[in-house]
């Protein structure tokens, strides 16, 4: 008999965990189009971003067992001012980790915090083709805003971006 997986916690990132969340990421930079990034992040441009988030742009990672196996964020959506109040959410799921209700929590928790925080609207831009991110964020109550066509080239093909908008307040 197996013993269960043990449930995965979130918390707020540390600069101790920046070479984990690289190192997802870094998984599907070379064979996945959940991320348009060609080349692998370095770790200083990884510190570089996580400088850029603040109290209104947090940084979560999941765990199991004590390991990191996910991250969540909350950027910035645009420079420009007047987006301000407008958030998008990234997600990334190791794979030995993905089915166990991660992503679900993952979303939950910045879907709270982007309230709490005061901000009015989620934004997600998401590979035509991942149908999980798709669906996750659906299930969550996004909609879908707009179809951009052949806007990335990656892996030798055109690829569609979905975006998907969640109105926090209104």
């Amino acid at each position: 008999m197996s013993t269960p997986t043990p449930a995965p916690i979130l918390r707020d990132a540390t600069p101790d965990d920046l070479e984990a969340i690289n190192e997802i990421y870094n998984h599907f930079v070379g064979y996945c189009t959940c991320t348009y990034q060609e080349k692998p992040e370095s770790i200083e441009d990884r510190r570089h971003w996580f400088a850029s988030h603040d109290a209104q742009h947090p940084v979560l990672v999941g765990e199991i067992d004590g390991k990191v196996v996910g991250w969540a964020s909350l950027s910035r959506f645009h420079a420009r001012s007047a987006y301000r109040y407008t958030v998008e959410d990234s997600i990334y799921i190791h794979p030995i980790a993905q089915g166990k209700g991660l992503g679900r929590m993952m979303i939950e928790e910045l879907i709270r915090r982007a309230r709490a925080l005061g901000h009015r609207s989620m934004v997600a831009g998401i590979d035509a083709l991942q149908e999980g991110s798709l669906a996750l964020h659906e299930r969550a109550g996004f909609v879908r805003v707009g179809h951009l066509k052949q806007v990335g080239f990656k892996f030798g093909r055109w690829l569609d971006v979905i975006y998907m908008q969640l109105e926090l307040k209104g």
